[in-house]
């Protein structure tokens, strides 16, 4: 593990679940952007955010489930369970890095953890296996045009084929079935309410690509984290995360983005 993805790592351990705020003077480099809208910038607004945050949920199982970097850049797909599961929560986490690996820019997508949807599959369950290292940025460009074509264009709806797998495609979003065709009866629903906006981050590593996009749900703003297993050439297992966004004078920082 390097130590880009320690740091991240560290940070969420050390001092969220474990509650020792001051973990942000380790981890963190000169400047820490952050883009949860309810955390205030910086290492102060760190330790003040989850200082609070300890003290409301006293009982705090977070894991990292999955985690790779790309470049600078540190993914983490990460599971917690407050108060004795009394809340759970999935989350798709994006870190920048100075030359030193330490973290200094994050962005995340929270939603609430689904312990089974239609193909019985909960928010984080599947494998983790990197492999495919030499096809990185292939895939990166794959779902960059996928979520062009299929998800902003909305002109693709006829080629799902040239971007998902016929004969696997496993779907870890609530009230969604496993399938091709189950994702194209989604996506060429008239009332689709998920749309698409922008890209906003695209990391990868092999055969795992996540991407950070703004979109609207119903309208409403959202950040909308999505998470991909591909296999030769196509999506084969899906993984995301949906938030509305605040609005704009309650955010604590710069933005979601």
């Amino acid at each position: 593990m390097s130590k880009k993805i320690d740091n991240a790592i560290g940070l969420y351990l050390d001092g969220i679940r474990d509650g020792d705020t001051t973990a942000i003077e380790r981890y963190t480099g000169d400047r820490y952007t952050q883009h949860n809208t309810h955390v205030k910038d910086g290492k102060a607004g760190f330790s003040e955010f989850f200082k609070e945050f300890v003290v409301r949920n006293p009982k705090r199982d977070i894991q990292v489930i999955r985690s790779f970097e790309d470049g600078n850049m540190v993914f983490l797909h990460v599971y917690q369970s407050l108060n004795d599961g009394a809340a759970k929560w999935v989350t798709l986490d994006f870190f920048d890095t100075d030359n030193d690996d330490k973290l200094i820019e994050h962005w995340d997508v929270i939603s609430e953890f689904n312990e089974s949807n239609y193909g019985g599959h909960s928010s984080i369950d599947g494998g983790f296996r990197v492999i495919d290292l030499d096809r990185t940025n292939e895939n990166k460009a794959l779902i960059r045009s996928m979520i062009r074509d299929l998800y902003i264009d909305r002109t693709g709806m006829d080629s799902l084929e040239k971007y998902v797998s016929i004969d696997q495609f496993i779907q870890h979003t609530p009230n969604s079935a496993d399938g091709i065709q189950a994702h194209r009866s989604f996506l060429k629903d008239p009332e689709c309410p998920l749309h698409y906006k922008e890209v906003v981050l695209c990391v990868g590593s092999g055969n795992y690509v996540a991407t950070l996009s703004k979109a609207t749900w119903h309208g409403d703003e959202h950040a909308q984290a999505d998470l991909f297993r591909i296999e030769n050439g196509k999506v084969v297992e899906h993984w995301d995360a949906s938030e509305k966004i605040p609005p704009k004078h309650e955010w604590l920082n710069a933005g979601k983005f």
